[in-house]
């Protein structure tokens, strides 16, 4: 397993996968378009929730390929990509229970998220990072759900999941809660496995 997961720190793999995440990137801003032209300006920062996530762990890649790291970027990714990649697959797949017909968009945006979190996960043990970086995108991610549903930030649901924000809410919450603790219980394993990029 180690050595497969060594191939992920080789050009071969960065590269890739640093294309695929910014054209996903470019998707997600494009798709977010319609809310971002009714949002106040205050609010921009924090509603493209997944493309932002996604935009951070492509600048950490981008970092990979020229051997260098940012453990407060490294983070960041993790936590939102965990978090945002469950969330998306969550919301689509509830749509479907609360009676929306799926069609092949939902699909897509469920394998695209799920991907998210699982790159993620992927690239554990390449990071490098604090405790402090830990804490500082903890207050992001939480302070991020204050501005989605105490003012209303949220990313537009399904018609069907409107009457639920308020335990969406409530789920989002603890979905910050579990990507910041998956991540600082890692940081503070002892005996995490930690692997090199081939340009270090």
């Amino acid at each position: 397993m180690k050595q497969l997961l060594g191939w992920f720190g080789t050009p071969y793999v960065l590269i890739p996968l640093f294309i695929i995440n910014a054209l996903g990137t470019i998707y997600g801003y494009v798709w977010y378009g319609g809310q971002l032209q009714q949002t106040p300006a205050v609010f921009l920062p924090f509603v493209p929730d997944s493309p932002t996530a996604s935009l951070v762990f492509t600048v950490v890649l981008g970092l990979y390929i020229i051997g260098r790291r940012s453990g407060l970027a490294e983070a960041f990714a993790f936590i939102t990509l965990v978090k945002y990649g469950l969330w998306a697959v969550g919301m689509n797949v509830f749509s479907g229970i609360a009676g929306e017909a799926l069609s092949w968009q939902h699909y897509m945006l469920i394998a695209s998220h799920a991907g998210m979190a699982l790159q993620a996960l992927l690239y554990l043990p390449y990071y490098r990072v604090k405790l402090w970086h830990i804490g500082a995108v903890a207050v992001w991610t939480l302070h991020n759900d204050v501005i989605d549903y105490v003012f209303g930030m949220y990313p537009w649901v399904s018609t069907p999941l409107e009457p639920y924000i308020s335990l969406i809410g409530y789920g989002t919450f603890w979905l910050s809660i579990l990507s910041v603790g998956l991540l600082l219980w890692w940081r503070l394993s002892p005996g995490r496995p930690e692997l090199r990029l081939m340009e270090e």
